[in-house]
């Protein structure tokens, strides 16, 4: 029947020559045959002929010769040629004003973004504080170019000014969580870093991406630097995690309990700076009367506190 004719009848035939297991020549043929309005075997035909031939074999592959001196390994991360000119602020000044004019989503935006963060981190603190009096605007999308390259900045001198600038209430909260996020990947903390940022712990509005950042930079800075527990801003961020624990972990309503579970998963986060607290989270640990949440959270905050530290007597035996 009408209906179970075939559409299209295709056909593709080749010859192929190979020599020596090269090949050197292949012919083929496609014939396509249109068969739906038509009767039998007749339709409209479409015939496809193609040729490949192989003319010249290369006896030796060329290739420029590099100097192996000149090769080295590296990892994925982007590079980029350290400027020997002295950057200015009134030339960042116009790089900010660069991106506001070009176009958000454009080759041309992702290349000023990524020279205006290489650039600020030829800043002083100083020069930094300078710059955002003549170039905090946003531009006519709402943007704040800035804003949004300080956390990427990653030294000593952005961070300390993106902690003012926080603590002077002048960004959005989706900004201040970017980079206290942000933190986790600077790759060379300082203690002059941990130093500025210990105060917003003590803050009464202080967000779970303050304490969680904060304490993964400390953990870094204590992966790069041995005995960092006795730097006097690893020693005060401790002290101020210290006195939230108030010696057990007790709570006495939810609000306390949302906190003391925060506060631990930051010790936990501070890992190598957290050994003065591993006598507290024990105790925390075994205190019978704490939520099951506290006591739980108490043994995770060891996850990177060193095998060394002793924790024999975290949950009596037979517990």
């Amino acid at each position: 029947s009408q209906s179970e004719q075939q559409a299209v009848s295709s056909r593709l035939e080749c010859v192929q020559s190979v020599k020596n297991g090269i090949l050197e020549e292949a012919r083929c043929v496609e014939s396509n045959l249109f068969t739906l309005f038509s009767q039998k075997d007749s339709g409209a035909q479409m015939q496809t002929k193609s040729s490949l031939k192989l003319f010249q074999v290369e006896t030796e592959a060329v290739y420029e010769k590099v100097d192996s001196e000149d090769l080295y390994v590296t990892n994925m991360l982007y590079e980029r040629e350290e400027t020997e000119r002295e950057v200015t602020g009134g030339e960042v000044t116009e790089l900010v004003w660069k991106l506001c004019l070009a176009h958000g989503a454009s080759f041309e935006a992702a290349d000023l973004f990524m020279t205006l963060v290489f650039e600020l981190r030829h800043l002083s603190l100083e020069a930094l504080k300078a710059l955002w009096q003549r170039s905090s605007f946003k531009c006519r999308d709402n943007w704040q170019p800035l804003i949004d390259a300080l956390p990427s900045c990653a030294t000593e001198a952005c961070v300390v000014l993106m902690k003012e600038i926080i603590a002077s209430g002048e960004i959005e909260e989706d900004k201040v969580e970017y980079f206290f996020w942000s933190l986790s990947f600077i790759p060379k903390p300082t203690s002059g870093m941990i130093e500025s940022l210990a105060p917003l712990l003590k803050s009464p509005g202080a967000s779970q991406s303050c304490f969680l950042g904060v304490t993964s930079l400390l953990h870094r800075f204590c992966s790069a630097y041995n005995s960092c527990d006795g730097a006097p801003a690893v020693q005060s961020v401790m002290r101020t995690l210290g006195k939230f624990l108030r010696g057990n972990c007790a709570v006495q309503d939810s609000e306390e309990h949302r906190k003391m579970e925060l506060v631990l998963k930051a010790i936990g986060n501070a890992g190598l700076a957290a050994p003065s607290l591993a006598p507290v989270l024990s105790m925390c640990a075994s205190l019978k009367s704490n939520p099951i949440g506290i006591r739980l959270a108490a043994i995770q905050a060891f996850r990177r506190i060193p095998c060394y530290i002793r924790v024999s007597d975290l949950l009596p035996a037979g517990d």
